[in-house]
Formats: structure tokens, sequence, C-alpha cells
């Protein structure tokens, strides 16, 4: 890119005389002696029609807004399009002598899901070799157990939300969302004859599973707020009104799922919040006994259970936070449970390591298979079960992979399986499926690749470069940052620069492919990831120091990542931009507040800009739940005080604020559409500047925004070219000594 190009101003838009203007109905807050004036309350009230008229108006202004961004959000949808084999297909997973794998029909916007029937008793790694299922090409004997293009046909939107399988093969349960509220109605399709059962549950949360015979079908239900509360029982054949609860959870800042243990023996409850949990066992060969509960939450033990058979012995792996930041991983006898916790014994079988974050434990029929952290970079390592916790425990082994900068992830195993499955990527390398095999004796350890994700187009992984960099917070902290950019791209300081970041609920942004943001790196933008504190890169400490009375270094981290790239000698400063989204929206409104003059645009998804509102709510969705995450406000004096001076909706002030998206949707549940649309109204009410601030919202949309994946790569094309448009990077870069286009 030339310097001319680099610094090409950015489309002025004409927009309508004025944008939509709310009226002011002041409703007054009062907590802890503290009175705060809320203009914009009133726009809750999702059934008033006033309501609705002005979230059409905002919609109709937006595109008014950003109708001159048209052509290059064509330009990026078809990039993006044309970079993606449209028909295609999952690896196929091994489950109780059958292969599953879904696919993806160029046209269609959703997928079906298949399966064929497996050879050999699954004695050996050959049984485990899956079949050769081509893009396009028919499969002997395939079956197809649902397509998501004829349930979606007539909807407004379908989300597929889980499915299970008998283990006969014979019944195929499936959750499916026809609103965008993550409510599903659950149906059941006899796999030999292709009819429905009768039986039909409606709102019904994410989770699915069948009893060993068939017979009964486990599902969660959520509150009112949106809180998985209850776990029930559905017996086929008998009236959905009468499904029993198996588990109900009173306390409204816990969390509740549950899952099959790994050799699906038993039924486990997981009850919990971000600092501490619970798990309840249902054992399917003494149903009678009901749940039994391992760990008390009482014990405030943050852990997961994972319960097996070893030697005619029942046992748990757990991995725990006990004395154990970090987490640890121990092994102990099921029995040891009975026991007052002081006289239990606890097998140490990955001891506690300050550099090293554990994420989870599992097993298989001769191993037991760890996520971990170390370096910032998620991988995976296989211990044989044979002497764990005892001096003669094995060594760990771990799959060795080339790039520095990776993602290598559990992708779904089954018990009896001598292979492990596997997921690999990096900023760069398509999603690769692979199969471990695990070792035995001598042999074992090869990576069997199963496939990678084609992409299209002419894509050349070289011709783009990953980066770590480190920014340097007020306090000292170093936070890695993710730097990624064109391999040809001069560092003449010219370029446009775009800093993303997340930062909430311990969630790391790991290195992972994705083809919509080569649009902007082929348009010279350099894109940092911000790992800043309150996500999970570094460690537990890293998301304690990032929460709570914490939570502002998340969002001093994100500027001081800002100014990193501002001084790289990368990038114009002038031309730099942020994105984020739910919790990182939540970041983009708080860091538009400290420093708005460091960005020439923000786009903000589905934004948690109210945040300080919405949790002084217990009855609003998941409100309660958040506590842990953010503090009691309602009974903390501190904690509202502290969330009062962050949180965007209430620290708007009289600054020139940069161009601003806000992007929802109106049947959000996570994050109500209300927290932008107010936002959006007092920052047009009180900036001093002239940049657009709009509110684009799907009115038919979930959190994710609408369904189908045509709808979700014009949602990224129409946030690309948002802030592309306002950072003047509208020319595609070409390779030196081709010819230049524009886009």
């Amino acid at each position: 890119m030339t310097t001319s190009d680099a610094a090409a101003s950015p489309s002025a838009p004409t927009p309508p005389a004025a944008p939509p203007v709310a009226k002011r109905v002041p409703v007054e807050r009062t907590h802890h002696g503290d009175t705060f004036i809320d203009n914009y309350e009133w726009l809750r009230g999702k059934d008033n029609p006033e309501v609705v008229a002005l979230l059409n108006a905002e919609q109709a202004y937006t595109d008014a807004v950003t109708a001159g961004q048209e052509q290059l959000r064509t330009d990026i949808f078809n990039e993006i399009k044309e970079r993606t084999q449209e028909t295609d297909l999952s690896v196929p997973s091994r489950k109780d002598g059958w292969w599953y794998y879904s696919r993806m029909v160029e046209g269609s916007a959703y997928s079906i899901q298949c399966r064929v029937r497996a050879e050999g008793d699954g004695s050996q790694v050959a049984d485990w070799t899956p079949p050769l299922v081509q893009p396009g090409v028919d499969v002997p004997g395939e079956e197809v157990l649902l397509d998501g293009n004829a349930e979606a046909e007539g909807k407004p939107f379908f989300s597929l939300g889980g499915a299970a399988v008998t283990r006969d093969g014979n019944l195929y349960a499936y959750a499916a969302d026809y609103a965008g509220d993550e409510l599903f109605t659950v149906r059941i399709k006899d796999l030999r004859t292709g009819e429905l059962l009768p039986d039909t549950i409606e709102k019904a949360f994410y989770g699915l599973a069948f009893s060993p015979d068939g017979g009964t079908l486990f599902y969660m239900v959520a509150d009112d707020s949106w809180r998985p509360y209850q776990v029930k029982t559905h017996v086929l054949g008998t009236p959905v009104a009468g499904d029993a609860v198996l588990y109900q959870e009173d306390d409204v800042a816990m969390w509740t799922g549950f899952g099959l243990s790994a050799d699906r023996r038993h039924l486990a409850v997981s009850i919990g919040c971000s600092e501490f949990s619970e798990t309840r066992l249902l054992a399917f060969d003494a149903p009678e006994r009901g749940l039994q509960t391992l760990i008390p939450r009482s014990g405030h033990i943050l852990y997961d259970a994972e319960p097996f058979l070893w030697e005619g012995v029942e046992k748990v792996l757990l991995t725990h936070d006990r004395d154990a930041a970090n987490s640890m991983v121990s092994v102990v006898d099921a029995a040891e449970f009975a026991k007052p916790p002081a006289e239990q014994h606890w097998s140490t079988v990955i001891a506690h390591d300050e550099s090293v974050r554990i994420n989870g434990a599992t097993v298989t029929a001769t191993h037991m298979v760890v996520s971990l952290r170390r370096d910032t970079i998620e991988r995976v390592q296989a211990t044989p079960l044979e002497g764990l916790g005892t001096p003669g425990q094995g060594a760990a082994v771990e799959p060795a992979f080339d790039e520095e900068l990776y993602t290598a992830s559990m992708g779904g195993t089954e018990f009896e399986a001598p292979v492990i499955r596997l997921v690999y990527t990096s900023d760069f390398t398509p999603p690769r499926v692979y199969d471990y095999v695990l070792p035995a004796g001598d042999a074992g350890g090869e990576l069997l690749l199963r496939k990678e994700t084609p992409v299209l187009g002419g894509y050349r992984p070289q011709d783009y470069v990953a980066e770590r960099e480190w920014a340097v917070a007020d306090d000292g902290t170093r936070v890695p940052l993710s730097v990624l950019r064109r391999a040809d791209l001069p560092r003449d300081g010219s370029n446009a620069g775009l800093v993303y970041g997340y930062g909430s609920y311990e969630v790391s942004m790991d290195p992972g492919f994705g083809v919509p943001r080569l649009s902007l790196l082929d348009r010279g933008v350099v894109f940092v990831i911000a790992h800043v504190r309150g996500g999970g890169e570094m460690g537990r400490q890293w998301y304690e120091d990032g929460k709570k009375l914490h939570k502002k270094n998340t969002f001093t981290d994100f500027v001081a990542a800002t100014d990193w790239l501002a001084g790289s000698g990368w990038v114009d400063p002038a031309r730099i931009g942020a994105m984020g989204g739910s919790a990182g929206g939540l970041l983009m409104g708080a860091v538009a507040n400290l420093a708005p003059e460091k960005y020439a645009a923000v786009v903000a998804q589905v934004p948690f800009v109210d945040a300080l509102t919405t949790i002084l709510d217990p009855d609003l969705p998941l409100s309660a739940l958040e506590w842990e995450e953010w503090g009691n406000p309602i009974t903390d004096p501190a904690v509202y005080s502290y969330m009062k001076s962050y949180t965007p909706y209430e620290n708007v002030r009289a600054v020139a604020y940069p161009a601003i998206a806000a992007v929802t949707s109106f049947n959000d549940t996570r994050v109500l559409y209300v927290e932008p649309a107010k936002w959006v109204q007092e920052l047009r009410a009180v900036s001093t500047g002239t940049a657009p601030i709009v509110l684009k919202i799907e009115m038919d949309g979930g959190h994710g925004g609408a369904s189908g994946r045509y709808e979700g790569w014009k949602t990224r094309a129409w946030d690309y070219a948002f802030l592309a448009d306002a950072l003047g990077a509208v020319r595609l870069r070409q390779p030196a000594g081709q010819p230049r286009t524009n886009a």
C-alpha cells in the first residue's frame, strides 16, 4: 500500500436530517444513598409499539448512514464466500457402531446431520479410521438424521441447540430454537421409520441425554430469569406435563447443567459459579440411590469430576482448586467421599504449577486426557491410567506441533477408542482434525491427519504473519498481544489498525483461523488481539486481576494495547479502531469513555453497556449469576460505587466520541437489546463530536445475530465494512507485481 492509499479518507455519508430521538422519561434508581436518573429505561418495554417503532427508526437511520458502505459490505461478503468451500462436511465421529457427521451444501444456510454404519468392533485403530466422505458425493448407506434447511423453512430463525442418540441407534432427540431466545423445542425422531414421536418438549434449555435403555430423556429447564435450574426426566410415551424434576437448584447465583460421564455409567449434574461448585452423580446401575453429592458446595472448592471404574474400584478423577489457584488433578476412590472432608485421601496426579493452568481432565478406557494451558497456549496431554496417582504413574505425552502460537483442543472421543480426536488451528492455519493414537507400550503416539479445512481463493498462509508482542499497563503488568498482519505490509507508520478484546469470565482469546478476518488484513489493517486481564490466557490469577474490584484493569490493559499499536511503527495513530462483543462490548463502552481520542471507530457487538442496571435487578436474565464476576452491587456499597465508576451507560461524558456502531438483536436473552439502545441515545445526546453513532438491530436474531451461515457472513461483513470505512482501509492490497484493485 502506498502512502496515498494508506491515507485514503473514509467516505463521508450524508445522514438523514437527524437520528431518531427517544423521549426522555426520567426514572430514579436509588441504591446505597446514591440516586441515578435514567431517562431511557422505558425502552425496556419490548411489547410497547413506541419501542418497536423507535428500534425500526434506528435501523432505518443506520441503513441511511452506512449506505455508502454497501459495495464494501458486498465485496467483503463475496470474499468470505469465495474463500469458503460451501459444499463441505465434518470429519465423521464414531459412536455405538455408527459414524456421525454433518454436511453443508452450496446455497444452503444450515447443516444436514448424517450417519453411516461403522465397520469392525472398535478394538483396532483401523476401526477408528473415518470413512472417506467427500463433499458432494453420495455415501452408500447414508442416513439423514436432520436437515436444518428443512427445519428452518418458513421460519425467521433456526438454530440447533443439541442432540442425543440412544445407544441402540434407533432414536434421535434434537433441540431447535425458532426465535433466537435460546429456548428450545425438543422432538424425538424414530430413525427406523423417519417418523417423529408425539413427545414434544417446549422451552427446554441446553442439554439432552438418553438413559442407557433409551426409555428416558434428560433435559434442562431455565427459570424466568433464563437461569438453568431444573434437570427433568421425560419417560418416552408419557405426557410431558408429568415429567419429574430430578434436580432443582434454588440458589439464584448458581448455574446448573448435566452430562454423561465418559464411560456413560453416570449422569453428572454440575452446579456452580465461577468460584466454587458441586457435582451430583446418578449411577445408572443403581438409580434407586438417587443423586449422590461428591464435594458439597460448602467446601468452596471449584472442581470437575469424572467417575470411572478401574480394576473393579470406583474412582473419581478430580480437577480442582483446593490449595491450587491454577487447579490440579487428583484421583480419589469413590468411597472416600462418604468420609468427612478432612479424612479423605486424594492422590495427586498433576501437582499445582503456577505456570500451568489445568482446564479439565477426562478418561478413556486406558488413559487420562488433560487439557491445559502453558505459555498462553492451550494443549492436550495423555497419561496411562495404569498406576495413576501412585509412584509408578506413567509419563504424560503431548502431541508436538511446529508453530509457536496455536491452539490444540479436544474434539471429542469415545471411551473405548484407542485414539482421541484433536482440533488444531492457529491464526493462519485453517482447522485441522487429527486422531492421536494413545501410546500403548512402545507403540502409538502418532498424529493421524483426518482433515484440514480447505480455504479457496488462492489463500496462502505464508502471506500473513502472527507475532507475540507485549504491552505494558500503567501498573507495570506486561499484557500479551497477538499481532496479525500481511507479511508484505510496510512498517512505515501509515497503516490502519484494529484492537480486539474480551477479558471476562476467564475466557481466552486463543489463536484460531478466521476467513472473514483476512478481508481486513488484505486491506492493510494490523489486527491486534489484546489478551487483557479478566481473560484466562495467563492463568487463574490473570482472571482474578480483571474481575470484581479489579475490573478496571481489563479496560486499562486494552488502552495500553492501543498505545503499543500506536507506537509500534506499523500504523497511523489516527487510524485505529476497536471491536469487542458481549462482555467485550462493555469493554468497548468503557474504553470509549476512557480514551475516545485514541480511536477512529468502535464496533460494540451485543454490548453489555448497562451492566449496573442489569445486575441490580436479580429478576433480569442471568443477573444473579453475574455477581461472581462483577460483585454484588445490591448488598455491597463498594461494589456499587466501583461499578458505577466504569459502567459505560452511566459514564458517557461531553467529549467527541469516535464513530460507534452498537450491534444487537431484539431477541437476545443474554444482553438485552435495551442496553445498547439506551447507550446510543445517551451517546448522541452528550457527545460533542460529529462522528456517526448508530444502532444496528436484527429484529429476528439472538445473541449470535441472525441465523444461518450466510446471514452470519453478512453480519461480519457489515461490522468490518463499518470499521474499514472509518479507518480509510477500503482498498485491497495485492502481492508485489500484481495490479491493484479497489474493493
